[in-house]
């Protein structure tokens, strides 16, 4: 028996009236002879509305096209507070 692990996208989510996008991702050991997944833990991650990078750095670029509309972000924006200087 070999064991190895990888790292499977295993979930992706819009979540909330700005769409945010979240991904979970299990982190698997594996029998390399039977594919049998010995243990695993997640890890999730949440590209928030308009943050392209890491949209692009999660995988989910293509989703936050889609879903991050002009109207969309312009909501976003909107709601959050002003930062005085």
């Amino acid at each position: 028996m070999a064991l190895k692990e990888r790292t499977v996208t295993d979930k992706v989510e819009i979540v909330s009236a700005f769409k945010h996008i979240q991904v979970r991702q299990a982190v698997e050991i594996y029998d390399t002879i039977s594919n049998e997944v010995k243990a695993h833990s997640y890890h999730r991650a949440v590209a928030v509305c308009g943050d392209d990078a890491a949209a692009a750095a999660l995988g989910v670029a293509d989703i936050a096209a889609v879903v991050w509309t002009d109207e969309v972000k312009a909501a976003y924006a909107a709601s959050l507070p002003v930062v005085a200087e």
